[in-house]
């Protein structure tokens, strides 16, 4: 990758690391299905007014949005809101690093490197370290939720791929167009009028800016720039930087709302960071010493 894609990548991994912080805050006050719908009209609109509709087939547009914002975003919001916490959220969904590897090797036929697989196994060492460091008091169900999600994230990726090197903004804005509609009429009928009503009039300034911020932070800014990498490069070269997320989420967990980082927790995130380390620098490495 080059230098300034590596950056990129860096940004997007930072950003949606933050997000999680601001998912707690917004299924706080908004609830979390109303939450995520908002979050993809506020990502469409007015945008989709003024940015051409990217040549890809409709068939795409709508399964991404479908997977990724009506069924990946609403359980993973479904299971912070349930009381998973958001440190671990932010380790369990990027579970989707492996998925992602997985189905690129069996859609795309992408053949992982040796080094690739040293550096997903490393660094898929440091995230079961800490998981099991910290799956003992978190509810099953939230856990199985976001695990769920990964998967969906997985599949959103391929599809992401499969649309080929388009403006991955345009294909951003125009798949959140089809998120809105069918997760409102979703969030009438389990979370009801009265409480969304409810909650819209009562939601803190904290709520709203962390809509915002999931809208055109995460999901624009994000999954737009997200795309394009997948698109450019082979999946296992990208996919692992997203392993640099719960890193940041558990720290942003620590600071924000005191969850615990205990000595296992910090060896855990170190080897992802050795995983992805030779990942993005094992080649570069290995021809130098050849």
């Amino acid at each position: 990758m080059q230098p300034k894609d590596i950056l990129l990548a860096l940004a997007i991994a930072i950003c949606w690391g933050l997000s999680f912080a601001a998912i707690k805050f917004g299924v706080h006050d908004i609830p979390p299905l109303f939450l995520t719908a908002l979050r993809f009209t506020l990502a469409a609109l007015p945008a989709v007014f003024f940015v051409p509709r990217p040549p890809v087939a409709w068939r795409l547009l709508i399964a991404f949005g479908i997977i990724l914002g009506v069924i990946k975003f609403s359980i993973m919001f479904l299971a912070i809101k349930a009381g998973m916490p958001t440190g671990l959220s932010a380790l369990v969904i990027q579970t989707q690093v492996f998925f992602t590897i997985a189905l690129g090797a069996l859609a795309f036929r992408e053949r992982p490197t040796r080094l690739h697989l040293i550096g997903a196994g490393l660094a898929f060492f440091g995230v079961g370290l800490i998981a099991f460091s910290k799956t003992a008091d978190a509810p099953l169900l939230p856990f199985l939720m976001i695990l769920f999600s990964a998967l969906c994230w997985g599949v959103a990726n391929m599809i992401a791929k499969a649309a080929g090197k388009v403006d991955m903004v345009a294909f951003s804005i125009w798949s959140s167009l089809v998120v809105p509609v069918p997760l409102l009429a979703v969030s009438l009928v389990v979370e009801g009028a009265s409480t969304i009503a409810s909650s819209v009039a009562n939601a803190s300034w904290l709520a709203w800016a962390s809509l915002a911020y999931m809208a055109y932070g995460a999901t624009l800014f994000g999954f737009s720039y997200w795309n394009h990498l997948l698109t450019r490069y082979p999946t296992a070269s990208v996919a692992p930087f997203a392993l640099l997320v719960p890193i940041i989420g558990l720290a942003t967990g620590t600071v924000l709302f005191d969850e615990p980082m205990p000595a296992v927790v910090l060896a855990g995130a170190a080897l992802v960071m050795a995983g992805l380390s030779i990942n993005v620098f094992g080649a570069r490495l290995m021809a130098r010493l050849r």
